[in-house]
């Protein structure tokens, strides 16, 4: 993007709207949907060929504290709660103002799709925050989960819609939603009565297989994203496909539009209101993160679309705008799969009995069971010229391997090793015994032996006395409740024995343009760009350089999108404008 501004002796301009917004996921659409109900003109571009962004292919939730669902669940929650919370995890980075805007407008957000689009949610009691110990955190129902969608209803948009992830469906092709998939994966009570109806949900879809064998069943990010589009094509509001932004048009100090391109064809659109950047980051951008990111640092590492490049965060730049935590990301480790376009992430294999990470020595360095933010920060913090953890290994036996899933690996009792399909062949390393698995992954063998005759020993009692892991409530979200007395602890120790690189990779960067309470873009000197604003990971983000639980991506950039709208809206002097909405919401 060759980032230029534009003065007010420009060319006329090609097409108008009354709020231009910048990115098609889950942030930008909440940002359209309240800002046509709030009677403004609204035009929503992507760059890329599918609509949905990062959200499309994410787990779809939102972290939301004093949620209307928690009391019907039997919870509790408080702005005071919550705000002290997610103070004392971002350590003071985050301007308090902010924060006090997530939390005291998250629930209001959530209520206004519910009520009004075709958008539903629900409240997950057991998913614990990611540091419920810490003061002010819960043992669950702030992250929310969204209902599944039936793609259906999209008619031919759904085609447009990016992909999931295959590694969030089953057998890479079938529709879970977060609680299917917890009991999938340590088969739980009734794993195969559920596998079947999952299976039978699928096959029964006549209409859909004979069209493609991609599932209408939508759950997760996919679901999120589907509600959202439906609910504005109900408005129609429009979306422009292969529109990437060229150029924020400033005239006399304030945004009044930007150039695109659109289809190969650069146009000029012209923003009354302002323009909304919710682009995403700069995961994707090489030069970016060689810029500011520690090191080694790749792109390929990441697990997010490919089109994360950066183009709202420097087309900001470009007009002054100050910028924060670029040197941070919403890390993730991750591994790589032979002709896939993204990184896979994992969020949870390593929780499970039976594995550990260790650098080139052979050590372990960290709780393999923390979030997953903190796995990466670990690999950095502990990496040197002795110890290399940028990558990583994570190492486990025949008996995990044969009980539980771990990147692109099924478990061996559905995906034995003679079955794998040749783009997995090298996705991991195998050996018959520990010293000879450390040989061909260049590990210092001693190291890893000690290592593991450490490991098995306390993991036979359920302790780890090194790393602790096991002993959140978080850390025992994911682990397996067959495994007694620790859910995430067990030894290796059948052959033969796996490893699989992993790299620091990450599921966005969250260093952007800085903004204030009610998302507009800001100056170095505190002063806001008249017309500008920025939501998800185009801004820096409101959880300073934390993850306080699942969903405290997406949730903030809805949040955000939601406030931009109704500022654009109360700061014009635009009166709201009846709009019949053509659904039951």
């Amino acid at each position: 993007m060759n980032t230029r501004v534009s003065g007010p002796q420009s060319r006329e301009w090609d097409h108008e709207c009354d709020v231009l917004v910048v990115g098609s996921g889950a942030g930008g659409m909440t940002a359209a949907l309240r800002a046509r109900d709030l009677g403004l003109d609204v035009l929503v571009v992507e760059k890329s060929d599918r609509y949905g962004g990062t959200s499309a292919v994410s787990g779809g939730g939102i972290w939301i504290p004093c949620n209307h669902r928690i009391a019907a669940l039997g919870g509790s929650d408080s702005p005071q709660e919550a705000i002290r919370y997610i103070r004392t995890v971002t350590q003071g980075v985050v301007d308090d103002s902010r924060i006090e805007a997530y939390v005291e407008n998250g629930r209001r957000m959530v209520e206004y799709l519910e009520r009004n689009s075709r958008v539903r949610f629900e409240a997950q009691p057991e998913y614990a925050d990611y540091y419920p110990e810490t003061p002010g955190g819960k043992p669950g129902y702030r992250s929310m989960d969204p209902m599944p969608f039936d793609a259906r209803l999209l008619g031919e948009e759904f085609a447009r819609m990016r992909a999931p992830s295959p590694g969030t469906l089953m057998m890479g092709r079938i529709g879970m939603t977060m609680k299917e998939a917890r009991v999938l994966l340590c088969r739980g009570p009734g794993w195969v009565g559920l596998t079947m109806r999952i299976l039978w949900r699928y096959w029964r879809d006549l209409g859909g297989r004979l069209r493609s064998p991609r599932d209408r069943f939508l759950t997760l990010g996919n679901a999120l994203v589907g509600a959202l589009r439906l609910s504005l094509l109900d408005r129609n509001v429009p979306l422009w496909l292969e529109a990437p932004l060229q150029t924020l048009v400033e005239e006399n100090g304030r945004v009044v539009g930007a150039e695109l391109i659109h289809k190969g064809r650069a146009l000029r659109v012209r923003a009354r209101r302002g323009v909304v950047l919710a682009a995403g980051g700069f995961e994707r951008n090489q030069e970016m993160r060689s810029q500011y990111h520690r090191q080694p640092s790749q792109a390929k590492w990441s697990a997010t679309p490919p089109y994360n490049s950066g183009d709202g965060i420097r087309a900001g730049q470009a007009l002054g705008a100050a910028t924060a935590l670029m040197d941070h990301s919403w890390w993730a480790p991750t591994t790589h799969v032979e002709g896939e376009e993204k990184a896979r992430a994992l969020f949870v294999e390593r929780t499970l009995p039976g594995c550990v990470l260790v650098d080139s020595a052979g050590q372990r360095f960290v709780n393999e069971a923390a979030p997953y933010t903190d796995i990466v920060y670990a690999m950095y913090g502990h990496d040197s010229e002795t110890a290399r953890s940028v990558p990583c290994w994570m190492i486990f036996d025949a008996e995990f391997r044969r009980k539980y899933p771990c990147g692109a690996l099924l478990p061996g009792y559905a995906q034995p090793d003679s079955r794998l399909p040749k783009n997995l062949r090298n996705y991991f390393q195998k050996a018959d015994s520990i010293q000879e698995l450390a040989a061909t992954i260049g590990v210092d063998g001693a190291g890893l032996a000690r290592t593991l005759e450490r490991f098995n020993r306390y993991a036979a009692l359920g302790q780890d006395p090194d790393f602790h892991k096991g002993e959140s409530l978080f850390d025992r979200y994911y682990g397996d409740p067959t495994v007694q007395p620790n859910p995430c602890l067990a030894p290796l120790l059948k052959a033969p024995f796996y490893a699989v690189r992993i790299d620091a990779g990450d599921i966005g960067t969250k260093g952007g343009l800085l903004t204030n309470p009610h998302a507009q873009v800001l100056r170095e000197d505190g002063s806001a760009i008249a017309g500008l604003y920025a939501i998800g990971n185009s801004s820096s983000s409101v959880m300073g350089t934390t993850y306080p639980g699942a969903g405290a991506t997406i949730g903030p950039a809805m949040t955000f999108g939601f406030l931009a709208a109704e500022h654009l809206q109360q700061h014009a002097g635009v009166a709201p404008a009846p709009h019949e909405v053509t659904q039951n919401a």
